[in-house]
């Protein structure tokens, strides 16, 4: 046990003093996620409005297909992306593998469908009402949607929120189309798998540490703003 406490301690001591290898891979992982969360925001939570309140042929079939591509592989959304972006693929062109950018692109892949998902479920629980008392006052569409959104806000901050607790813990598609590059695309969880099949524990437990740290204040932020609508 005593290479662990010592991996423990020298841990504690790069948090501590916020190493600069530690602060990079926390700021570049940071950087990525919320980006493609945002990304991935601005796409689902309007889509997701619009399948909830629209009447369309095949409506159950998109809502199973969402359901499902919530739990899309990491591994298989990186070799599709992969497969497009390499050397030999369609936007090979482009040099976008082993870039951020390529990680943004297979993150907001993986955000999506959860946002999407959960911003139905979110805006199908608010009572059918509140639009029709909001066409009534002569609100048009745009103001009757932002009227049921409003409503929805809390359950559609908490889709935003899993869809960041999705791409920030996710490894696969990271380390496929990042590669894993040292001051450029190593995120927390691509060093902490390198780290730790080196047998090299203090950095991946420090960045264990600083993920669940982020974790707790993001569902600690969530939670204060339903505190204070409720």
């Amino acid at each position: 046990m005593d290479y662990l406490s010592e991996a423990i301690k020298q841990s504690l001591w790069l948090i501590i003093h916020f190493d600069h290898e530690l602060a990079t891979i926390v700021w570049t992982s940071l950087r990525v996620s919320l980006t493609s969360t945002a990304l991935a925001s601005i796409v689902g939570v309007p889509l997701g409005f619009i399948i909830a309140v629209g009447r369309f042929k095949g409506k159950h079939h998109v809502e199973v297909a969402l359901n499902t591509s919530m739990a899309l592989p990491t591994v298989v959304v990186g070799l599709t992306v992969y497969s497009f972006i390499s050397r030999r693929g369609p936007l090979g062109a482009y040099g976008l593998l082993f870039t951020p950018t390529a990680m943004v692109i297979g993150q907001f892949i993986l955000a999506t469908p959860i946002i999407v998902a959960l911003s139905v479920s979110a805006t199908k629980a608010i009572d059918a009402r509140v639009g029709e008392t909001a066409r009534t006052l002569g609100a048009n569409a745009v103001q009757t949607a932002a009227a049921i959104l409003n409503e929805a806000r809390y359950a559609i901050l908490v889709a935003i929120v899993a869809g960041f607790g999705r791409v920030i813990a996710e490894v696969g598609s990271a380390m496929i189309l990042g590669g894993n590059i040292a001051g450029y695309t190593r995120t927390m969880t691509t060093a902490i798998a390198l780290e730790t099949g080196k047998g090299e524990f203090s950095l991946a437990i420090a960045l264990g540490i600083i993920l669940l740290l982020i974790a707790l204040s993001v569902n600690a932020v969530v939670q204060s703003f339903r505190l204070r609508g409720s």
